[in-house]
């Protein structure tokens, strides 16, 4: 199957060259990690554990505090030193967990596989496992294997289109442990009582997509649609657009259209809960740049320095003018290098000046371009601009909470403005105004 196309978007160099042929390794567990609280969107973990306390891998640390919240595991086995304030790569300050390691990586007793494999043991093994979309959204998984009994879901969406320029984590793991990947969609297909699923991935990973078809095989109840490389092809949204033709409402969820999205990441992360009982301590993080030796892919214990991720793969941090953690599009600038990788990390990126883009942004020259590839149909300058105006009203009524933050309209943009930045800033006074209207 080859799906449809959704509007806007750009082409820019995919740059997955670096990273796509080399097999996923593995960072050493560091003598110390920082495992934060809040590695998920929704409310922070609250702390198991005091300083002084033994734990083992795999060993709760941070239970869930109501409905939308992600537990979380020790990634090494030793000794808790602290429970500090950890200061994210965005630098933004949670609390965390602090654990020495003592290398013995023991295994909490408390990790055995699911005996009934039913809707209700794979939620329950989900939510205990502290799993949440790996491809960088970090929303928590087991909410969306529960939608309102009202929204009735007839479709599966396995994300393995990985379309951010750069990353190839994805797509390795397709490669490398695809049955993991399959299993763990048939295993969410239960947990949602649906028949249909669909492993979506872009058309510049051909091989993926071959190995994934010899994977299922006759199944009739899984199938695997191959997407035009066009970015944002991996969004929601788009993906549901571009596969089924359905359109998610504005301020609505793929629920409101039957659909629900797992990355391939996160289903693999369902096998594992399931079948081996074993929560989310690590992750697959494409780690390339020019001013990384040994580009690759590389499985990281959560709490590991970003520090430490770029030394194992040769990074020379003195040539760095600038690391991105995530894609170039979607990332963030790292303002703290000793900041921990956690669930969302999906790419560290390295880059030296000569890679990085030091123009000042310059007036708007109303040129449209910023409209026409915007996913969504926004104005994005405008949006800017009543942003800055502080006018909520306005951005209301423009949409501006429908922005997905995609960086379109920042990539085309000839005056170089940071157009992202300020719809984001749009939407925090959106938010702020229906917060004070509620309270």
């Amino acid at each position: 199957m080859h799906a449809q196309h959704f509007r806007g978007g750009v082409h820019p160099p995919d740059y997955k060259v670096f990273s796509r042929s080399v097999p996923i390794s593995v960072v050493p567990a560091p003598n110390k990690v920082r495992v934060p609280l809040a590695q998920h969107l929704g409310v922070p973990a609250q702390a198991l554990v005091k300083k002084g306390d033994r734990v083992c891998v795999g060993q709760p640390i941070g239970a869930c505090v109501g409905f939308v919240s992600a537990a979380v595991h020790a990634p090494v086995a030793g000794t808790v030193t602290a429970t500090p304030d950890v200061n994210l790569h965005t630098n933004r300050v949670v609390p965390g967990i602090e654990i020495e390691n003592d290398t013995s990586d023991t295994l909490f007793a408390g990790v055995a596989p699911v005996t009934t494999v039913d809707r209700a043991a794979i939620i329950k093994a989900v939510q205990a496992a502290g799993i949440v979309g790996l491809g960088g959204a970090t929303f928590p998984s087991h909410v969306k294997l529960q939608p309102p009994a009202d929204k009735k879901i007839s479709t599966l969406i396995i994300n393995a289109a990985e379309c951010e320029p750069f990353l190839t984590c994805d797509y390795r793991l397709v490669l490398e442990d695809g049955e993991r990947v399959v299993r763990g969609a048939a295993l969410m297909m239960t947990a949602l009582d649906v028949h249909a699923c669909i492993i979506a991935i872009e058309d510049n990973k051909p091989d993926a997509a071959q190995h994934l078809r010899a994977l299922l095989g006759a199944r009739a109840d899984m199938r695997v649609a191959t997407l035009p490389t066009h970015y944002p092809q991996g969004g929601e949204k788009q993906l549901i657009c571009a596969l089924t033709g359905r359109e998610v409402p504005s301020g609505g969820l793929p629920m409101d259209v039957g659909c629900v999205v797992h990355n391939v990441g996160t289903a693999a992360a369902v096998t594992d809960a399931v079948e081996r009982g074993m929560p989310l301590i690590e992750r697959i993080v494409t780690v390339s740049g020019d001013a990384v030796e040994r580009p690759g892919n590389y499985r990281v214990r959560l709490g590991t320095p970003i520090r430490a991720v770029l030394a194992a793969a040769g990074c020379d941090i003195e040539r760095c003018a600038k690391v991105v953690i995530g894609g170039p599009m979607t990332g963030a600038t790292a303002t703290d290098l000793d900041a921990p990788v956690i669930k969302g990390t999906s790419g560290i990126l390295a880059f030296s000046a000569a890679w990085v883009n030091a123009d000042q942004p310059r007036p708007c020259i109303r040129c449209g371009r910023c409209g026409t590839v915007c996913p969504i149909g926004l104005q994005p300058t405008q949006l800017e601009a009543l942003a800055n105006l502080r006018d909520v009203n306005a951005l209301q009524a423009q949409y501006a909470a429908d922005c997905i933050e995609c960086g379109c309209c920042a990539y085309i943009c000839p005056a170089r403005r940071a157009l992202v930045q300020g719809i984001r800033y749009g939407k925090a006074q959106i938010t702020a105004l229906r917060k004070a209207v509620k309270n």
